[in-house]
């Protein structure tokens, strides 16, 4: 992630959520900062990685880390929802629609794209149910993106 992108999402979600602003304890020593706690719930979304696993790079505490990892999600819904989380309205249909046109695609939405997350961690009993070509457990991830990658 870039750097630009990564303090434009931490600065957007410390105006919904006082828990990103790094605060000092009753002896005057400062907390965990902001970077931290984002640092180690992007960690734990991007690798699935369990919360104890970041302490030693992020030196943060397993128990600050699901909290960070929590308060995090949380953040980001209430920050981007209103935007990038919800269906598409009668304008919005309208505009992707004529958009597709344009570009040679008429009745077109947006384009459809797939990914093969493999799954390490899979349990044993539901392997076979999530093994296909690729012979390793998998998970698909569908997203219908717009030419202006609205999901």
């Amino acid at each position: 992630m870039r750097r630009s992108l990564f303090v434009s999402i931490l600065h957007d979600i410390q105006q919904v959520n006082e828990y990103f602003i790094q605060t000092r304890d009753a002896t005057g020593a400062p907390g965990l900062s902001s970077v931290q706690k984002m640092t180690a719930a992007l960690r734990i979304l991007q690798y699935g990685v369990p919360a104890d696993t970041v302490d030693e790079y992020i030196t943060i505490g397993e128990s600050n880390a699901i909290a960070a990892l929590n308060f995090f999600i949380r953040s980001i819904v209430v920050t981007y929802e209103a935007v990038y989380l919800r269906s598409p309205n009668d304008v919005d249909v309208a505009r992707l629609l004529q958009e597709g046109e344009q570009r040679g695609f008429p009745g077109m939405l947006g384009s459809l794209d797939c990914m093969h997350w493999r799954w390490n961690k899979c349990p044993t009993a539901q392997v076979g149910a999530y093994t296909g070509h690729y012979h390793k457990p998998t998970v698909v991830l569908e997203a219908i993106a717009s030419y202006d990658l609205w999901i």
